[in-house]
Order: structure tokens, then C-alpha cells, then sequence
């Protein structure tokens, strides 16, 4: 029996390969392998052609630097590239086996580096067999060495037969490759289809769409950006995720930091951003050279290459997906294809995601609201809340008629319990804004930390305590009306903010870099002197002149004693009912009383001392006590008497006669009454703070401004 041929033999071990390998690396280790044992040669390679025969994709194996049996070095490229300006031009326009010197072939070429890259290793010929199938040229086998090769005729006809089967596993595995990254593709469409559909989360959707892509297109970093036209025009971060390893993607913070120059990228490339492209290598090192943000990811994240997909292009938004990688060649047009090919969905996704967002934003404003207007309504007033026939009164009606059509800041002034806020719903109430809410907020009821959350509102972590996002009254207030009751005691770092939503009409939250815009119109109202104020440095001129653009003045009760009589019928009437109490006639002696007393504490303290009465009268009477014959309306109690350093106010004699105070001394004296009366307490359901109906902390405030201690001492 004769000894198989070693050609037939190694012809038979191919034609088993190619029939049951599939993965070509493999493919290509077997083939090298076989090879090596009949031909030497120090590297081996295989170029395989496009249908068009304009690009090419190199495989390479190498064994120099060491003997046969050692590991050898291999790479693959996935990217083509031009065979035109290449050495290859000439194989392609001459396909025979050939025996190149590779000094004397490389002398067309002189920049051409992996040739000169394989002469500094010492690889000085090559023989290169063309690659047919179905009689197409589809690439070259390179078999290169460092000493000439001796091939006899029998060995270019075995190189030939060879390159024939070597053609056909190179188609096979090709094909076999496209088909799994075609079927690849499909899972992945299918995968973020799945996840578009049944994720309504902004984070862990396009963490699923960053995850399932991940799975086709090499990438380390996924972002989605969103810029809103506007005065601050910006991209907004709308998802970031970065890849920890070769793992998982991280949800980066969008609220994060911003890099210097930040806006290279975002605003400055809005052109670049606006098609489809790929930019590695040295044309990526350009753009990081140019721009403070490419070259921040540059250096800090070794970031090489950058894939940009838009999303939209719109007149008032435009959207972009970006993708970064490290490696300079992660990126093909094939990858560009897939991701364009998932814009449309990820378009709809983001449409709907901005609709889902805004609708619960209007549920939370809605549900504020509905807050505000419950409070409105179960509110004891009549239906314009101005109670009176006063000269005053009736100068106040018609500044309201004058300005309430308009979207001028009114600044209320007048002391404590003058109405301001009554005035400030009248407004609200004759104004085209009547629709939407008129948002309240006291400056001097929250401490100095709080306020500007309640102004402009704040987000989730911004501050240790805040454990969801919050809407601030401004945005609240936007369409609407916002009254700022108290504006004299905001602090002077809050009056520069409040400033700038005035002039320019926009703020951020707390903890955000987002900048939001309001249409509220601003009511402004103090028991100040501003002017005093501002002459003092306790408050911005520059605020003052912006809130005063239309004054709106209350007089004190004791100057309009004519509204006495038709507010004493109207509260008498609304706090019989709300107490449950049967309606008691007031004495003419009891009315000319109270239109005789100063009311330092004006319509508020008119409104309290009826309701004691109302509570206290049993016969068809109001009882004052002994209001009629000495009007002090608050009674000492026997038992209670001030310190030494605080003596009590002496009963109000006749208001004409008696010498007129300040303002100063007015509130003072009404404070100590309202001591007196709750024996030194200040809050809780019997303290001062509720007889006076005012925050216990701003009471607090205002007796260590006037210097009076709370301290008595029991009779």
C-alpha cells in the first residue's frame, strides 16, 4: 500500500477544516499551523477584498522573535481600508503568485509603514498567492520570510490548490460572521424595542438601551444631550452612563460639575453635532487639541474615538447621541448604521419621556393648586375682600382697578393687620391671571436656610433632608401670581436672587444647573419703611426700585374709624357661624368704643378681640368686658405682672387726645398686651403668636428687636 502524499494529506486536513470550523480566528490558527509544517515562513497573512475591490481587511499571524512552537502574535483588523495609495493596488491590478523582494517592492512605497515596519523586523521577501471564488479575486494569502524561499513548480501549484481552499474558508467564515452580527443586531433591536416599550423610567431605560447596544458596538461611554433654545442656551445632560470595566454601565450624575469649557463641545460643535459621523484617531486628537472638553475626556479618560448620531433637529430643541471609546478603532460605518438605524425609536422614546416628565410636573402643580384653593376657600371673607367706605379704602379700589389688568410688581405697604394680603387676592382676582393660582409665601415665617428652597424649589439630594424633588413657589406660580408677603425680611444674599427672576424671569433649584424660566407676576407687601431699609444696607436698592414700581399704600385703622362699623358686621356675621355661636347685637356704647381705640394692631386685632367677645357673651349682647368704660380690650389677668425692666402700657386714653406714637412704640405696646393676656406664653393654642396671628418664630424676632423679654412672674 503506498504512503499517502504529504500534498494530499495537508489538502484533506484543510478541506476538514473548512468544513467544521466556523470561527475564523480558529480557522486561521489551523490553516497557519498546516502550513508551517510544509513551507517556512515567519508571518502569514491574509487580505480579503470588499465585492468592489476598493477596500481591504488584513489578518495577521506572526512568529518572529521566536521558534515555531512558541505563541504566536495574532491581529485581525475590522475596519477597511483603501487599497488605493497601498502596495496592494499592484497585486490587485496583476493577480498571480508571486516572489517579492520587498526592498526592491517597497521602493514605490517608501511611507508605506508596515513594510518598513517588517524590514526593521527582518522580513525581506514575500510570496503572495491570489485568493478566487467563483473565478472573483477576493483577496491574497501572504506567506513572508526572512531568507528567500526555494519553492519548486509542485510547490506554487500546492500554494495555488491552497489558496483556492483558503478562499473558500475565508468566504465561509465571513459569511458566518456576518450572519451572527446581523443576527447580533436583531437582538439587540429586539432587546431596546422591548425595553422602549415596558421601561417609563428615564435611568433605567437608557440603561437598558446603553447595556443591549453595548453588546454590538464596543463603546465605553453613552450619552444623550438635549439643547433648549433660551437666554441660557445649553445642552442639558438628559443620560449619561460610563462603563465600569467591561461590565455594567454607571448612571453618571447629570447634575455633576461642569468642566471648564464645557460648552466646546455642546455649543461651539453644534455643527458637528448636527450629522452623522465618526471621528477617531488623529482627526479625534484634532478636535481634543481645539476644544477644553475633547481634551478633558482625552487625558482623563483616554478617550479616542467618538461616534455622533442626531436625534433631532428642530427650530426651538436639538437632540444627539454620542458615543466614546478608548479604543481609536471601535467605530466602523457598519456601527454608525446600527445606531441611526435605532434614531427614530429612540426619538419617539424621548418625545414620550418628555411628555411623561411634564405631566407629572403639572399633576404636582395641579395638586399645589388645589392646596392653595381649598385654603382660598374655606377662607371667611366676602367676595372682594375689601370691607369699607373710608376716603382711604376707596383711593385703594381704584389703584387696584388701575394696575390689576397689568403685569406690573405692586409693592403693598402699611402696617401689620391692614389687609396687604387681602389686597394682594383683590389684585390677583381683577387680573387676567384669575385662572391660574395666587401662590403665598411669608418671608419671615421660614428661617433664612429654607426660603430659598420654597422660592425656587430644590432637587433630590441637593441638601441633607431633601429626599425627593421639590416644586418652588415661583414655578408654582408660573401663569399665575406669586405674593411675597414679608419681602423686607429676606436676607441680603436672597434679594440678589430674587433680584435676577424679577429682571430676567428665570432660576434654578437648588442642587441643579438647569435653568428654569417662570411667568409669575410678582405682589410684593411689607410693615417696613424700605426707604429706611435700604439708607440702613439691610435691603437692596436695586431690588426696591424693581418690587416699587407700583405703590399700593394701606391706612392704619385708626385713621379710617368709618370702615369700623361695616368690618364689625362683617366679622360678627362670619365668626358667629364659624364658632357656632347664635348672632348677639353690639351696644352703641360698645361700637363707639371700639371706633374710639387706636388699634395698634389694626383689622387683625379688631377681627380677634370680636371673637373673644363672641365666645365669652352667653345674653344677647357682645360683652367686652370692660372695654366700654376703659378701652384696653385685653384685660390683665390679676395674677400676672411684668419684670421691674418691663412696665405694662397704661390704658389707652381717647385716641384724639392722646399724644400720637410710632409706629415702633405702637407694635411694642400691643405685643405687651398680648403677653399679658396669655401670661408670658408666646406659642401654642394659647399663646400670643395665635391672639396676634403670626408665626411664633417671627414674634419671637420681633420682641428681640423691641427689646422685650416674654419672662413673667406669677401674682
Amino acid at each position: 500500500m503506498l504512503a499517502p502524499n504529504p500534498d494530499e494529506s495537508l489538502l484533506l486536513h484543510l478541506n476538514e477544516a473548512i468544513a467544521t470550523i466556523r470561527d475564523k480566528e480558529t480557522l486561521f490558527r489551523v490553516i497557519t499551523n498546516k502550513l508551517r509544517l510544509i513551507f517556512p515562513f515567519d508571518l502569514i497573512g491574509i487580505n480579503v477584498f470588499d465585492k468592489e475591490l476598493v477596500n481591504k481587511r488584513l489578518f495577521l499571524r506572526s512568529y518572529v522573535g521566536g521558534p515555531a512552537e512558541s505563541l504566536p502574535v495574532d491581529a485581525s483588523s475590522t475596519v477597511f481600508s483603501p487599497i488605493a495609495g497601498s502596495p496592494v493596488e499592484q497585486l490587485v491590478a496583476d493577480p498571480h503568485l508571486r516572489h517579492i523582494t520587498l526592498q526592491e517592492y517597497a521602493a514605490e512605497y517608501p511611507d508605506f509603514e508596515p513594510f518598513n515596519k517588517l524590514r526593521r523586523e527582518g522580513i525581506n521577501y514575500m510570496t503572495t498567492v491570489p485568493l478566487r471564488l467563483g473565478g472573483r479575486l477576493t483577496g491574497f494569502l501572504i506567506l513572508a520570510a526572512a531568507r528567500r524561499p526555494a519553492l519548486s513548480a509542485a510547490d506554487e501549484h500546492l500554494l495555488l490548490s491552497i489558496g483556492s481552499l483558503v478562499a473558500v474558508a475565508v468566504g465561509n467564515t465571513l459569511a458566518f460572521e456576518d450572519i451572527a452580527r446581523r443576527e447580533g443586531e436583531r437582538t439587540m433591536q429586539l432587546a431596546i424595542t422591548n425595553a422602549l416599550l415596558s421601561i417609563k423610567q428615564r435611568e433605567p431605560l437608557f440603561r437598558a438601551v446603553a447595556e443591549s447596544l453595548g453588546q454590538v458596538v464596543p463603546f465605553d461611554y453613552f450619552g444623550i444631550r438635549v439643547l433648549r433654545t433660551g437666554p441660557a442656551k445649553d445642552f442639558e445632560a438628559f443620560a449619561e452612563f460610563s462603563r465600569v470595566g467591561t461590565g455594567d454601565f454607571v448612571a453618571l450624575a447629570l447634575d455633576r460639575p461642569p468642566v471648564e469649557g464645557d460648552a466646546g463641545i455642546y455649543l461651539q460643535l453644534s455643527s458637528l453635532l448636527q450629522a452623522p459621523g465618526v471621528y477617531a484617531g488623529a482627526e479625534f486628537h484634532a478636535l481634543a487639541v481645539r476644544y477644553p472638553r475633547l481634551r478633558y475626556v482625552y487625558d482623563h479618560y483616554g478617550t479616542r474615538a467618538l461616534l455622533v448620531a442626531p436625534i433631532w433637529q428642530r427650530p426651538d430643541s436639538q437632540a444627539v447621541l454620542t458615543l466614546a471609546a478608548t479604543n481609536p478603532e471601535a467605530f466602523t460605518a457598519d456601527n454608525q448604521s446600527v445606531i441611526q438605524s435605532l434614531v427614530p425609536q429612540i426619538a419617539l422614546v424621548l418625545e414620550n419621556l418628555f411628555a411623561f416628565e411634564q405631566i407629572e410636573e403639572l399633576k404636582a402643580q395641579v395638586e399645589q393648586e388645589r392646596t392653595y384653593l381649598i385654603d382660598e376657600i374655606n377662607t371667611d371673607r366676602p367676595a372682594d375682600g375689601l370691607i369699607g367706605t373710608s376716603p382711604a379704602l376707596q383711593q385703594v379700589r381704584q389703584r387696584i382697578a388701575q394696575v390689576a389688568g397689568t403685569d406690573a410688581t405692586v409693592l403693598i405697604t402699611g402696617e401689620t393687620g391692614t389687609g396687604k394680603e387681602v389686597v394682594a387676592r383683590a389684585l390677583h382676582q381683577a387680573s387676567p391671571r384669575l385662572g391660574r393660582a395666587l401662590v403665598k409665601i411669608n418671608c419671615a415665617a421660614l428661617p433664612a436656610q429654607l426660603i430659598e428652597s420654597e422660592l425656587f424649589g430644590h432637587e433630590k439630594g441637593a441638601y441633607t433632608g431633601a429626599v425627593e424633588r421639590r416644586i418652588g413657589k415661583f414655578e408654582l406660580a408660573n401663569g399665575g401670581t406669586i405674593f411675597l408677603d414679608e419681602v423686607g425680611e429676606l436676607p441680603l444674599d436672597l434679594q440678589a436672587k430674587l433680584l435676577r427672576v424679577l429682571q430676567e424671569k428665570e432660576f434654578e433649584r437648588l442642587g441643579s444647573n438647569r435653568v428654569l424660566q417662570t411667568d409669575a407676576r410678582v405682589l410684593a407687601a411689607t410693615n417696613r419703611v424700605l426707604e429706611e431699609e435700604v439708607r440702613a444696607g439691610r435691603f437692596r436698592a436695586d431690588l426696591y426700585y424693581r418690587l416699587n414700581v407700583f405703590p399700593i399704600h394701606l391706612a392704619p385703622l385708626r385713621e379710617r374709624p368709618q370702615d369700623i362699623a361695616p368690618l364689625v358686621q362683617h366679622y360678627l356675621a362670619t365668626l358667629s357661624k364659624r364658632l357656632a355661636r347664635p348672632p348677639r347685637a353690639i351696644r352703641p356704647a360698645d361700637l363707639a368704643a371700639l371706633q374710639a381705640y387706636a388699634w395698634p394692631g389694626n383689622i387683625r386685632q379688631l377681627e380677634h378681640v370680636l371673637e373673644q367677645a363672641i365666645i365669652v357673651s352667653q345674653g344677647p349682647w357682645l360683652e367686652f368686658g370692660g372695654f366700654a368704660a376703659a378701652p384696653t380690650l385685653l384685660a390683665l389677668p390679676p395674677t400676672a405682672a411684668l419684670l421691674p425692666s418691663e412696665t405694662a402700657p397704661t390704658a389707652a386714653t381717647n385716641a384724639t387726645n392722646a399724644p400720637l406714637k410710632t409706629l415702633r412704640e405702637q407694635e411694642r405696646d400691643h405685643i405687651l398686651l398680648a403677653l399679658h393676656r396669655t401670661e408670658g406664653r408666646v406659642s401654642g393654642p394659647s399663646g400670643a403668636a395665635l391672639l396676634l396671628d403670626i408665626n411664633p418664630k417671627t414674634l419671637e424676632a420681633r420682641m428681640k428687636k423691641l427689646g422685650i423679654r416674654r419672662t413673667v412672674v406669677a401674682g
